[in-house]
């Protein structure tokens, strides 16, 4: 006999006017959203007619004989993302370890660290680019300084949320029998939380690599210097290379990324 599921319970009148209040309040935050930016609406509009003529099909028609250009400064972005996202992975170990409580069994050190990890959250990639092609000069290495640091505060409180969501009865039996601080890191804690630590390297640097394709703009090296001066200079068919590559690439590597990550976890 099929079992029939028990009838839903009619929304009573202070639920139904709850969800009318917060319908109404999302309307209104956007109304007044929208308002304040003071976008003119007619003159995108405008513009956009204006310009599709001219541009979108200079967008789908790409320079190939600029490919091996492209595809060269996209290996470049390919390599300063992979440097910074490395850098940024071996970097966030310590801070995560820091932030845990669990690990640090300190909540003033585990705040401290947590602050540390929220600042260097606080500064976009292209800012941090900024600055660092001031500091070292136009060059990718700023690039992968960039990259570093900006993925450093994301890792980092990702690990310290992994960390502070282990097994702790294992590191209290390995305790219980005498094993040390060292032989707990490596048999109690590491393998526990490796596999997940390697899954959020792997993502960062799938968001890394679409980062890096627009630090070059600013002077980090990558691709992001091509798109600059094909802005620049109005070159739509330069642009519709570009913007084919690293739509190949990114894609490619976001389903690479997607298969080694749960072939990890």
């Amino acid at each position: 006999m099929s079992q029939q599921l028990p009838p839903k319970k009619p929304r009573s009148t202070k639920q139904i006017i709850r969800n009318i209040a917060i319908a109404i309040a999302v309307i209104a935050l956007y109304v007044w959203t929208f308002a304040s930016i003071n976008i003119d609406f007619g003159r995108v509009i405008e513009r956009f007619t204006s310009n599709f003529d001219r541009v979108i099909p200079q967008l789908f028609s790409p320079n190939w004989e600029r490919a091996p250009e492209v595809i060269e400064m996209m290996i470049e972005t390919i390599f300063i993302a992979y440097v910074g996202s490395l850098a940024a992975a071996i970097i966030a170990v310590p801070l995560g370890f820091l932030a845990a409580f669990n690990m640090s069994n300190s909540r003033i050190l585990a705040t401290f660290g947590k602050w540390i990890l929220s600042g260097v959250r606080a500064f976009p990639e292209i800012i941090l680019a900024i600055l660092f092609v001031v500091a070292v000069g136009p060059t990718p290495f700023a690039g992968i300084l960039a990259i570093a640091i900006g993925s450093t505060g994301m890792l980092g409180k990702l690990y310290a949320e992994v960390l502070e969501s282990i097994d702790m009865n294992v590191v209290e039996a390995m305790q219980a029998n005498g094993a040390n601080k060292i032989q707990i890191m490596f048999h109690g804690i590491i393998p526990q939380v490796i596999p997940e630590f390697l899954s959020y390297a792997i993502y960062r640097f799938e968001i890394d690599v679409r980062a890096s394709t627009i630090l070059g703009y600013v002077g980090a090296g990558g691709i992001g210097t091509m798109i600059f001066f094909a802005q620049s200079g109005r070159n739509w068919n330069d642009m519709g290379m570009i913007l084919l590559v690293i739509i190949i690439v990114v894609t490619v590597i976001d389903y690479a990324s997607t298969y080694i990550r749960k072939r990890i976890v």
